[in-house]
C-alpha cells in the first residue's frame, strides 16, 4: 500500500530498574522503526526523563502528545526496555482514547547480563502491562516471542505483521462503499444492513442504475476522457475481436463511475449486473469492475456490498488486488478440492493469460453482442486467503469467517474465470458456511494474511468470526 503507517510509540520504564536500558532501548526501537519506513509519534527526551512514560505526569504528557497527532497515529507501540510501569502504560492510552490497534513489545535479558546494573525483567513486565490493560478494557495485540530484540527478523515480521493490522482497521473504519443499481431480485443471498456495517463505521452510499446510464448519455465518442479511457481498456486486456461500440460503453461506464466513486470519497463499489446492464447498456461491467479492483478500488458483482468489504479487507492486510467469486463446483471426488469461479470481473493480475470476451451465460439470454466485457483466464497456482463477511440482521451482528488455502495446477476444462482451490478440511468449512446461512460469494486474494484479518475482525472490530484451520 502506498499510505505510510504511523505510530505511536510508548516506551515503558520503571525507577526499581536499570535506567541506562530505556534510553538504549528508546534509540533502538525508534531506529528500527525508522529503517521499515514506519513513521513514528513519541515522546522526546525533554519532554520526560529518557522519553519514557513511569509517573502519572509522563502518561498524561504522552496522551496529550497522542491526542494532538490523532489523525496521524494508525496504532501505538508499547515497548518495554525494562519492566515498565503498568499504570503509565495503561493510563496513557486510557486518556489518549485514540481507538487504535496497540502493539506490546518486551527487550529480551540476555544471559551473561542478569545483575542488577543490566537486567531488564521485561519478560515479567509485560505480563503485568497486559494484565492493567485488560483491566481498562483496552485491546491489544502480542509480539509472536514472548521477548524479542527491536533489531531481530523475528521483530521485523511483527512490525509488518502490525501495521498491515492497523491499515485493515483504520481502513475499516472509515470506509465509504458504493452501491451501484438496485440488488437483482433473484439475488436475496447478497441482502445486508447498512446499519450493522455502519455501527463498525463502515457507509454505503448508494446511486440507481438510471442515474449511471443518463451521466453516459451525456458523453461524446469524441470527448477527450472518454477516448483516454478507451486507450486504458485496451491496455489493460487483451480486447482483440470486442467490438468498439461495446468498448465506448465500457470507457463511458468506466469514467462515469471514476467521476462518481471520486465525488463521494469512495473505496470500493457494488455493482448491479444481471440482466438490467446488459438489456439497457448493452455490456456486461465486468472488465471495468476489473480495472477498479486491479487498481485498488475493489469491485464485487450483485450490489454483494458485504462482499465488497472482504475484498477492501484482504487488500488493506496485503497491499494486492482482491477478486470476489462463487463457491461453484466440486473438484471431482477430491473432498479437500473445489472449484472456484466468477464469469468473470478478476482483476487480470490474478489471472493467467487474461482475455475480454463476452460473458458464455448471460448471451444466451441477451445476446452476444449485449454481453461483451467479461475477463476471463485462470489463477495459476499459489496461496490464497479468502475471507466472507456478512450482517447478521435478527442477531444485531456482524460475521465472517476466513482462512486460507492453495490454488493448484490440477486439470480444469471450462470458462470464466476459474481456478481450482485445495483446502485442508473443506467439507468441514462447507458445512460451517451451509450451517450459518452465509452467503456462496467469498472475496480472496493471493496472499497469506488469515491471521492479519482474524485479529482485525474479532478483536478490534468485535465481529463473530470462524477462523478455519487457524495460522498461528
Amino acid at each position: 500500500m502506498d499510505e505510510k503507517v504511523t505510530l505511536g510509540v510508548l516506551i515503558g520504564n520503571r525507577g526499581f530498574f536499570p535506567d541506562h536500558l530505556v534510553s538504549e532501548g528508546r534509540e533502538e526501537i525508534l531506529k528500527v522503526l525508522k529503517e521499515q519506513g514506519i513513521e513514528t509519534i513519541a515522546l522526546s527526551k525533554e519532554d520526560t526523563e529518557y522519553g519514557s512514560v513511569e509517573t502519572l505526569d509522563d502518561a498524561v504528557k504522552c496522551a496529550n502528545l497522542f491526542k494532538a497527532n490523532r489523525e496521524k497515529i494508525h496504532g501505538v507501540l508499547v515497548s518495554l526496555p525494562n519492566f515498565g510501569d503498568e499504570r503509565g502504560v495503561a493510563n496513557t492510552l486510557k486518556m489518549a482514547g485514540l481507538d487504535v490497534p496497540v502493539l506490546v513489545q518486551a527487550f529480551p535479558d540476555e544471559l551473561g547480563k542478569m545483575d542488577l546494573a543490566n537486567r531488564r525483567d521485561s519478560f515479567c513486565g509485560k505480563m503485568s502491562v497486559c494484565n492493567n490493560l485488560r483491566q481498562y478494557g483496552i485491546e491489544y495485540s502480542l509480539t509472536e516471542l514472548h521477548t524479542v530484540s527491536p533489531s531481530s527478523d523475528d521483530f521485523k515480521g511483527d512490525l509488518q505483521w502490525f501495521t498491515a493490522l492497523c491499515r485493515v482497521i483504520h481502513g475499516l473504519k472509515n470506509a465509504r462503499i458504493g452501491a451501484i443499481g438496485a440488488r437483482t431480485t433473484a439475488f436475496n443471498t447478497v441482502r445486508f444492513s447498512e446499519k450493522l456495517l455502519q455501527d463498525s463505521g463502515i457507509t454505503v452510499e448508494t446511486i440507481d442504475l438510471s442515474e449511471i446510464f443518463a451521466e453516459t448519455e451525456k458523453m461524446s465518442a469524441d470527448d477527450k476522457a472518454v477516448k483516454e479511457k478507451i486507450e486504458t481498456v485496451k491496455c489493460y486486456i487483451d480486447s482483440e475481436g470486442v467490438p468498439q461500440e461495446a468498448l465506448l460503453r465500457m470507457a463511458k461506464l468506466s469514467t462515469v463511475i471514476d467521476n462518481w466513486m471520486e465525488e463521494n470519497q469512495l473505496v470500493a463499489t457494488a455493482v448491479q449486473c444481471w440482466t438490467s446492464m446488459e438489456e439497457n447498456f448493452g455490456i456486461v461491467p465486468c472488465a471495468v469492475m476489473g480495472m477498479m479492483s486491479e487498481n485498488l478500488m475493489p469491485s464485487a458483482c450483485e450490489v454483494d456490498v458485504c462482499g465488497a468489504v472482504g475484498m477492501y479487507a484482504l487488500e488493506l492486510a496485503s497491499g494486492k488486488p482482491s477478486a470476489l467469486v462463487d463457491w461453484n463446483n466440486n473438484y471431482g471426488e477430491d473432498p479437500d478440492k473445489c472449484v472456484l469461479f466468477h464469469c468473470s470481473n478478476w482483476p487480470k493480475s490474478m489471472l493467467k493469460d487474461p482475455k475480454m470476451v463476452y460473458q458464455d451465460i448471460i448471451a444466451g439470454t441477451v445476446g452476444e453482442e449485449n454481453s461483451y466485457g467479461a475477463c476471463v483466464g485462470r489463477i495459476p497456482a499459489g496461496p490464497m486467503t479468502f475471507a466472507r463477511v456478512s450482517t447478521a440482521d435478527t442477531e444485531g451482528a456482524v460475521m465472517a469467517y476466513i482462512g486460507e488455502g492453495e490454488f493448484t495446477n490440477d486439470d480444469l476444462n471450462t470458462f470464466g474465470g476459474r481456478g481450482v482451490l485445495e483446502v485442508t478440511g473443506l467439507q468441514d468449512l462447507l458445512y460451517f458456511i451451509c450451517e450459518n446461512g452465509f452467503e456462496h460469494h467469498v472475496a480472496i486474494n493471493s496472499s497469506s494474511v488469515s491471521g492479519v484479518l482474524y485479529e482485525a475482525f474479532e478483536k478490534y472490530l468485535g465481529w463473530e468470526v470462524y477462523y478455519h484451520n487457524p495460522s498461528y
